[in-house]
């Protein structure tokens, strides 16, 4: 007999339970109230009704860093603003311990209250802090995996919104992707593996950044949003090239393109497989 706790229009999730206990807030002036949503399976996580909400970049950055890295025993998540990617990835690794770290305290709230709701905290620990700030992670075992989601645009080139969170999520406001790379490449695990997403227009910053780290991209895969259209992100699979063979450093397999929704704006048959492995709705 199907627990209809876990059945959403005929799908039946899969995945932990979550104990729950936690409910959305009003917030402050600040940051308007929360709401409370779905993640992955049963899980969920708060949102600002306004500020800064979890998207496709998230899942495909979770989904793309789990399937290259499914051994991975621990994780790292920088900048990882409310934890969208890095509780997806955890619901996905249930054995791995994850530690994330963000800079914004109105974001790190969420996430905290985001893992109790979830009953993950025993493995899934939240640091306030700078990526760039060597000290916050210094003396700490190295990771297995390390995931990213660097904010694409340099401050003033762009529309920067009103909510207070969304400004460091989406512009350069605390370093940019060089200092993602960086920070990963100063805590891979021998063997390990960054990943990231970044728009496919930049595409040569992310391959100066990786480089200047010290990083081969070992796969790379573009996103079309909807066929036909050019790729608007690309996600990268990154390993220390001192780790990598002679032969095989600085040398990228670009994967086919992964597309999100068909000409006719259905979604796209490879991307339902995505959601289901990350414990969407088909």
């Amino acid at each position: 007999m199907r627990d209809q706790k876990r059945v959403f229009k005929d799908w039946v999730m899969p995945g932990p339970t979550a104990p729950g206990g936690q409910t959305a807030g009003p917030g402050s002036p600040e940051t308007g109230p929360e709401t409370l949503d779905a993640l992955s399976g049963l899980w969920r996580i708060f949102q600002y009704e306004r500020g800064h909400r979890f998207s496709t970049d998230d899942l495909l950055t979770a989904w793309y860093g789990t399937s290259k890295c499914p051994s991975a025993g621990r994780a790292l998540d920088l900048g990882s603003g409310i934890g969208s990617v890095g509780m997806m990835a955890a619901w996905r690794l249930q054995g791995a311990t994850f530690v994330t770290l963000e800079a914004q305290d109105i974001s790190v709230r969420l996430a905290r209250k985001s893992a109790r709701h979830n009953g993950i905290e025993p493995r899934y620990e939240i640091l306030q802090g700078d990526i760039r700030d060597e000290r916050l992670l210094a003396g700490r075992e190295p990771f297995d995996l390390v995931l990213g989601s660097p904010p694409y645009f340099p401050l003033g080139t762009g529309i920067e919104g009103e909510h207070p969170q969304t400004i460091p999520c989406r512009f350069e406001v605390r370093g940019d992707v060089s200092h993602y790379c960086a920070a990963a490449a100063r805590n891979l695990a021998p063997g390990g593996l960054f990943a990231f997403v970044f728009p496919t227009e930049q595409l040569e910053r992310a391959n100066a950044a990786a480089a200047a780290s010290g990083l081969t991209i070992v796969t790379r895969r573009d996103v079309v949003f909807r066929e036909g259209n050019a790729p608007l992100v690309s996600l990268f699979a990154c390993a220390l090239a001192s780790d990598l063979p002679l032969t095989f450093r600085d040398k990228t397999f670009v994967e086919p393109a992964l597309v999100v929704r068909t000409a006719k704006g259905e979604v796209h048959p490879e991307y339902r497989a995505v959601k289901y492995t990350m414990g969407f709705r088909p």
